[in-house]
């Protein structure tokens, strides 16, 4: 075929301008550290992004000279640090919205801690706030952080509030609840209520009479099922401003870890589409459906459907509760109160959980299982073991355990031959770990409490979370936290000296293996060629920076799709 000499010009200048198109990058960064956090951990000195990709990290030499062009827009750093954006795999986004924005927050993560008659003031003075024929709601009363130890609400206590107004308040683990007894009342719950499947308790005193307390999730159902539904478009923006809040702690990626906890899973799922789809959300979000929430039959999803901002990548169980709440399902009693019997509670008969665990991973689900403590591990990792036999490559299946709280080193060598991944909840170290040490399970099993240093040894990998709201959403605070396992009750203390792992380990658990962990690792978690253009501006660069100050670095920008990203 033979072109006019003015055409051939034309089609040899269109053929330029594309491949010069290919070095036109939208962004170069460059003028301060650039952490990649890839499998060399390379520190690089620019970084350039088009189309929301990542398309060359090395140095500004190199980068400037193949990727700028008059309309690529350059930003100097000015020696602040940039790396991959921080990856969250265990929140619970919109029960974080429903407790710190709709309802009433009582988290208390500073000193001093709280009383009794400093909790009731707060909820009497929220009580202004509660529409007629409303609740009070709450999140976030702590007996192990109350003044004196181990305080725990009564529904006297809370009638002292208010008789009339039905109260409901979530313990900070999010497996206790304490009602009034109007709320009681309401619900239809009495003396004689039979407690619920799932590991449900009505707890009574002595008498047989309830005191107001509840223990583990399926036992807040009868009082959640009559409070009042926010708004959608109230929960809407709820939900986008604990996002972006979120954002501001330099988060790119997160996970709703129980899609249809709060209400039923289907119009959860289409509220998390529906936001997605608006551009409601300033975050990627990897959901997990709460099993015991999923309707006989449903295929309303299939594994891993959605996209690069929100897709449903799994789903999780719980098999026990909380340790600083006494009901985490331990091997040996607690050591609190003195001469206690008590070792907790699983939530499920081993094989009952399995049956329902082995539906959805035969489906092609991921699974995550909620264990804090080391029975709860046996039967956990006895089932995946059970799930995975035959299989060989069971890192594939990339199975997850939920906080690891409470363990032994033989159940961190079996997760890591059965390529599990734990996710640690590393607050339990710093808001927790002077009450684990001192008054909950003694010494021994407290030093152990998410184990990272073993985790590494024993060559698999770990991340880290907050699991909010029971702790606050903040990465930075995460890595001195797993480097330096300080508590933070004074006399502050090292909890597991042996358990501390370097700052770079800790960068890695809040980056690159938390992205492994969520199935995203190809997309998010470094900083490397094709992968997406998600990052943080940090102010100082926490390599260099001590560790317990590493969580006083400021998050100076975040960025997704290669742009940078409002929160205020």
């Amino acid at each position: 075929m033979k072109f006019a000499p003015k055409l051939l010009s034309a089609l040899l200048i269109a053929q330029c301008t594309l491949v010069f198109a290919k070095g036109n990058a939208d962004t170069i960064f460059y003028g301060g550290p650039i952490l990649t956090v890839n499998p060399k951990n390379e520190q690089v000195q620019a970084l350039a992004v088009q189309n929301g990709k990542i398309v060359a990290v090395g140095t500004k030499d190199a980068v400037t000279k193949e990727w700028q062009s008059d309309g690529t827009k350059v930003i100097d750093l000015k020696g602040q640090t940039l790396m991959p954006g921080f990856v969250e795999p265990h929140i619970h986004i919109i029960g974080t919205a429903m407790s710190e924005v709709l309802g009433l927050n009582l988290s208390n993560f500073t000193l001093p801690y709280d009383t009794k008659e400093t909790l009731g003031a707060k909820m009497k003075a929220h009580l202004k706030t509660v529409p007629q024929g409303g609740w009070l709601f709450g999140f976030g009363v702590d007996p192990s952080r109350t003044t004196p130890f181990m305080a725990e609400l009564t529904a006297d206590d809370l009638d002292k509030v208010s008789t009339a107004v039905p109260i409901f308040i979530i313990n900070q683990s999010g497996h206790i609840g304490y009602v009034n007894h109007k709320a009681l009342e309401i619900a239809g719950v009495t003396d004689s209520t039979p407690n619920a499947s799932g590991g449900g308790v009505y707890v009574k005193d002595a008498q047989g009479k309830l005191t107001g307390k509840l223990i583990e999730p399926p036992s807040f159902t009868p009082f959640m099922a009559k409070m009042p539904t926010p708004p959608t478009a109230d929960l809407v923006k709820a939900i986008k401003q604990t996002t972006q809040m979120i954002a501001a702690a330099g988060v790119t990626t997160a996970t709703e870890i129980t899609v249809g906890f709060n209400s039923p899973l289907e119009g959860e799922v289409k509220l998390l589409q529906g936001m997605a789809a608006n551009d409601d959300l300033p975050i990627r979000i990897r959901a997990y459906l709460y099993g015991p929430a999923i309707p006989a039959g449903y295929a309303g999803l299939k594994p891993n459907e959605g996209n690069d901002r929100l897709r449903f990548v799994g789903v999780k169980f719980i098999s026990d509760g909380s340790t600083q709440g006494l009901t985490a399902a331990l091997n040996d009693p607690y050591i609190y109160p003195k001469d206690t019997k008590s070792r907790g509670n699983l939530d499920y008969g081993t094989d009952e959980i399995y049956q329902q665990m082995k539906l959805y991973f035969d489906q092609g689900w991921q699974l995550a299982v909620h264990a804090n403590g080391d029975r709860a591990l046996d039967q956990t990792l006895g089932n995946y073991e059970k799930l995975l036999a035959g299989n060989p490559n069971p890192q594939v299946r990339r199975l997850r355990i939920e906080h690891f709280t409470i363990n032994r080193p033989d159940q961190v060598a079996k997760a890591v031959k059965l390529g599990v991944t734990p996710g640690f909840t590393i607050g339990h170290v710093d808001y927790w770990g002077e009450a684990f040490h001192d008054h909950l399970v003694g010494p021994e099993r407290a030093n152990r409490i998410d184990p990272s240093a073993d985790f590494k040894k024993a060559g698999g990998r770990f991340a880290y979370h907050s699991d909010s709201p029971v702790s606050n959403v903040s990465p930075l605070n995460y890595i001195s936290e797993g480097a330096g396992r300080l508590w933070q009750k004074p006399p502050r203390k090292v909890l597991g000296p042996d358990e501390r792992v370097t700052v770079d380990d800790a960068i890695r658990a809040v980056t690159i293996n938390a992205a492994y962990e969520l199935m995203s690792d190809d997309k998010v978690g470094s900083l490397e060629v094709g992968k997406l253009a998600d990052f943080v501006v940090l102010e100082s660069n926490p390599r260099k920076t001590p560790v317990d100050q590493i969580r006083n670095i400021k998050v100076k920008e975040t960025w997704v799709d290669g742009k940078k990203q409002s929160w205020q």
